[in-house]
């Protein structure tokens, strides 16, 4: 990660290496295990994508697109659920894969969703954390990157769907 100026940015070969060790960090703790990666839709797509391809297991994937920001850059704090997952995950071990962990309310209601429906083990992933902005008490168990305050894409995050296809994370500014 490098702030060049005042411009946050965490380039391309990070991202990688990063994602490299926590699949390696994941495949290990889940040895013997068959995983249900469960990607949060859409900003979670390519940091899955790369995650589960350096994981040299048997796993599945699927996904859940949830919305609690409108076209708003400020979480409403309210979810609605628009694609549940197709796999039931009873007595499954199950990763939730997230592109970033911000007021945690989103979060926190997927975390309790996906609890009732009565997996093994449930333990999240995600890429960025930006902890000072937390509202709720609720923490990743694999994280990239603690990133500061700022409004982030790249990578997977967007801006009004724009900005998602870039190769690393930046800074947007107004």
């Amino acid at each position: 990660m490098q702030e060049e100026g005042s411009l946050f940015l965490i380039e391309e070969e990070r991202i990688k290496k990063r994602v490299l060790e926590l699949a390696l960090e994941i495949e290990k703790d889940y040895k013997g295990k068959k995983p249900l990666f469960i990607g949060i839709l859409k900003g979670a797509f390519i940091f899955l994508a790369d995650l589960v391809r350096f994981i040299d297991m048997d796993l599945e994937i699927d996904f859940l697109a949830v919305s609690s920001y409108g076209k708003f850059t400020e979480s409403t704090g309210e979810v609605e659920i628009l694609k549940d997952i197709q796999i039931p995950i009873k007595d499954r071990h199950v990763i939730i894969v997230e592109d970033i962990v911000d007021t945690g309310l989103t979060l926190k209601y997927i975390k309790d969703l996906l609890l009732s429906r009565g997996p093994k083990s449930l333990k999240i992933c995600a890429l960025l954390d930006k902890k000072e902005r937390r509202k709720v008490d609720i923490d990743a168990d694999y994280v990239g990157f603690t990133v500061p305050d700022r409004f982030l894409v790249g990578y997977g995050l967007d801006m009004a769907e724009k900005y998602r296809n870039l190769p690393y994370i930046k800074e947007l500014r107004d």
